[in-house]
């Protein structure tokens, strides 16, 4: 599927109009002679499939990086990890192929020429490599230059991206967009996110430069359609300086790296013996998503044949149902489960959803005099949403969406008379991920025929607050969306509460105001789901080994 030309077909819907302004006219500033990495190709690959670009030249800088050069230690501990722990496949940019003598190749020295600079006539510069540019040539762009903060942690064929904040014990790794400008020639930042760490700090380098193309992509297309740079997020006296390591972190860090590879060995080892399954148990009580208190709530404990995760609640005629993620120790699948909550506590139903492919995440809601469910179904590449037949057992196919994409955790909502889908999409090539980017789309409700992607896409970025852990709840007028927090190197580590500030087609806006971890009772690591009925809540969390 073409991912680019779908989206852009989907804005012009959403605006009702081709671009109106000229294309951005974009030139790329990176080492001379040097191959281009995957996530520059990805990024070049989508310029040129979308009309609001036009990627002008490739200037090349033959100068030594500015960038501090690391430690011989530092240098040969980078290189074995990025040997042994970040290859992927090579990215196959058939558009970049084709555009052959269409894009330019110039030393960048050329450009502190006039004559130089008027053929150039760009719009903005996107810095790959830690280099000074011509002040003559930065006062002729209009939107300056822009780079992305893993640009700075690089010198010559060796990354120190990440190896700071693991051996700081860092419970994400950041990443930043920076913009500076003839006029505010600081750096400045206009969009970050932040990532859960990876166990090598070279795969969540590797990791994190794939997902800055969606940061870097997203910006870009503000600009284009709005002919205004973004607002920064921070002053420049407060973009910390992004020096290497020194021997004592990477003695730290080769240390962890050295842990993390053998718990790593040994937690595959059990999980082909089948010894090892994470087991999640339910807490409920009564509350609502703006004053629970999961301290006071009572669990739903687990058993071997029923380890429950993203519990859903359903009011039906008087009584209060519960759907949930079921497996069993050692199963490499789950299905859909139904329970009831009873004054007596809970008692099991039966199974609502089952088949071939592993299901979670069972979004159940209410349409005029209809129930409908929609799980997760990622292993099938798309979006379904069932009916039910006979409920809470019996249901039937409804409709389906995004059909081939990989999504998860999508839920659907009513807001001020629209409808809304929300889902985690991974759009990737070598780190398939759900936890990085929300996705916002405009849709006709429960028939799901028409979907209009929202401008601003991925309205979320950062697995620190970007994938879903529940319904959307409206309460005393203020919107409220449950996120994972994903951070320590743990899925679904903790459970934030975001209040959705602004939600329309040109913008999204929210801030969390609370975060709940796997404290408030003993012996968790994890709490990763919330939903909440009439009085009742409930919430899951992981159990230690």
């Amino acid at each position: 599927m073409n991912w680019e030309a779908t989206l852009n077909n989907e804005i012009r819907t959403a605006t009702g109009r081709d671009q109106p302004h000229a294309p951005l006219r974009i030139g790329i500033v990176r080492t001379a002679g040097r191959a281009f990495e995957n996530w520059e190709l990805q990024l070049i690959e989508r310029m040129l499939a979308d009309r609001r670009f036009r990627l002008v030249a490739i200037l090349e800088d033959a100068k030594p990086a500015r960038s501090a050069r690391p430690n011989m230690l530092t240098r040969t501990v980078a290189r074995l990890d990025s040997a042994f722990f970040a290859r992927q496949p090579v990215y196959r940019a058939r558009r970049f192929e084709r555009a052959g003598n269409g894009i330019l190749n110039v030393p960048l020295i050329e450009t502190d020429h006039e004559d130089d600079r008027r053929e150039l006539d760009l719009d903005l510069v996107l810095r790959h490599r830690d280099t000074r540019l011509p002040e003559t040539f930065v006062k002729s762009l209009t939107f300056g230059i822009w780079s992305l903060s893993h640009v700075f942690t690089q010198s010559g064929m060796v990354s120190w991206d990440g190896i700071v904040d693991m051996a700081a014990g860092a419970p994400t790794s950041h990443l930043a967009l920076f913009v500076e400008t003839a006029r505010q020639p600081e750096r400045r930042t206009v969009a970050e996110a932040a990532f859960n760490v990876k166990f090598s700090a070279a795969r969540n380098a590797a990791f994190i430069k794939e997902k800055s193309v969606l940061l870097l992509m997203r910006e870009l297309k503000r600009v284009a359609e709005t002919r205004k740079l973004p607002r920064p997020l921070k002053a420049s006296g407060t973009v910390p300086t992004l020096n290497p390591p020194g021997l004592i972190e990477t003695g730290r860090y080769a240390a962890e790296l050295f842990k993390n590879t053998t718990q790593r060995a040994l937690k595959s080892v059990r999980r082909a013996s089948h010894q090892e399954t994470a087991v999640w148990t339910l807490y409920s009580g009564r509350g609502a998503i703006d004053d629970f208190d999961p301290s006071e709530a009572i669990e739903i404990p687990p058993t071997d044949t029923a380890i429950r995760a993203d519990p859903f609640l359903f009011h039906h005629e008087g009584r209060t149902f519960l759907f949930y993620e079921n497996y069993g120790l050692r199963d490499t699948r789950a299905h859909i489960a139904v329970g009831e909550i009873t004054r007596n506590g809970f008692e099991p139903i039966g199974i609502a959803l089952g088949g071939n492919e592993h299901l979670s995440f069972p979004f159940v809601f209410k349409h005029g005099d209809d129930i409908f469910m929609m799980p997760e179904t990622h292993q099938r590449k798309r979006i379904e949403i069932w009916r039910a037949v006979n409920f809470p057992l019996v249901w039937e196919p409804y409709s389906r969406a995004l059909e081939g994409w990989s999504t998860a955790d999508s839920t659907l909502f009513r807001h001020r008379g629209q409808w809304w889908l929300f889902t985690n999409l991974s759009d990737h090539h070598a780190f398939e991920d759900h936890c990085s980017a929300l996705y916002a789309f405009q849709v006709d409700g429960p028939k799901l025929s028409r979907l209009v992607s929202h401008r601003r896409n991925p309205v979320v970025m950062g697995s620190a607050t970007a994938r879903n852990a529940g319904r959307i709840f409206s309460r005393h007028r203020r919107l409220y969306r449950p996120a994972q927090y994903n951070a320590h190197g743990i899925y679904g580590y903790g459970l934030n509460i975001m209040e959705i500030e602004h939600l329309d087609m040109n913008d999204y806006r929210e801030t969390c105001v609370r975060r709940i971890l796997p404290d408030f009772k003993p012996g968790l690591t994890g709490c990763h789901h919330f939903d909440a009925s009439g009085s009742r809540y409930i919430l899951d969390a992981r159990l230690n080994a």
